[in-house]
């Protein structure tokens, strides 16, 4: 299949898809009317009109069944699409087949003519349990992103390979979600990536905090097991999700100031 060529003029409607990465956890806006994130960024420099479908907690199938068909109906010329994030933490999670849905996703966009974004995901292995399971379902992920950008023509955002998302300060308490700091960098590289120009101030990073000794790291780690873990394993066995109860925050395309 032949698709367009990477756009080189800007673009007017910009749909993003995705779990929480997408809708912007963990970076509040200052007047406490929700999350903002880097796809709010990246709207706002792009002086775009913007919708953005995603819902916390989405495993991939959910983020297709619901996102998809309202975005392309949508008609946007760019497209962000970060999905499968929550489902390598699944026991039963099957890398290959998902990554294969995965790319007849973005065939299906690239075949309306629209750029699309996707992402190569920042490590977070350093934070959180379990890592020997996850961290070669991530690593497959990483890899087969980046051959399907070659393939069909998509712009790749490459957070793996970005060491200052080692920086426990750019990611939130609950260690699986961007802090604002984090959020800032990622628009700047989804941005770079897109040929434009970031706001040099996003680059920046915050001061890596000192190790800890061992007893109070320790006692931090059972503190986010109480408030974090504890959570995220109950909502597994009863079979929900943080998402349940939430709609998308921008559900129609519009400018946003």
């Amino acid at each position: 299949m032949t698709y367009a060529k990477l756009r080189d003029v800007g673009w007017s409607r910009y749909a993003a898809l995705g779990d929480s990465f997408t809708e912007g956890l963990d970076d509040p806006y200052p007047d406490g009317r929700g999350f903002r994130g880097w796809a709010d960024l990246v709207a706002v420099s792009l002086g775009v009109e913007y919708a953005n479908l995603a819902v916390r907690g989405r495993l991939f199938d959910a983020v297709v069944a619901e996102q998809v068909d309202p975005a392309l109906a949508m008609k946007p010329d760019l497209i962000s699409f970060a999905a499968g994030g929550n489902d390598v933490l699944r026991r039963h999670c099957d890398p290959p087949t998902l990554m294969r849905r995965f790319e007849e996703t973005i065939k299906t966009f690239r075949g309306t003519g629209s750029d699309v974004i996707i992402f190569r995901y920042a490590n977070v292995m350093t934070r959180l349990p379990a890592t020997r399971m996850i961290a070669p379902r991530v690593a497959y992920l990483n890899q087969s992103v980046g051959e399907i950008a070659d393939l069909h023509g998509a712009h790749l955002v490459d957070l793996w390979s970005d060491d200052e998302f080692l920086n426990p300060a750019l990611w939130s308490t609950d260690r699986l979600h961007l802090s604002a700091a984090g959020h800032r960098r990622t628009a700047a590289h989804v941005l770079t990536a897109l040929g434009e120009t970031p706001d040099p101030l996003w680059w920046e990073t915050p001061t890596r905090p000192a190790a800890k000794p061992w007893p109070m790291a320790r006692a931090d780690d059972f503190a986010w097991a109480a408030k974090h873990l504890a959570p995220w394993i109950k909502r597994r066995l009863t079979g929900r999700s943080s998402g349940d109860l939430i709609k998308p925050k921008r559900p129609n395309m519009g400018p946003i100031g």
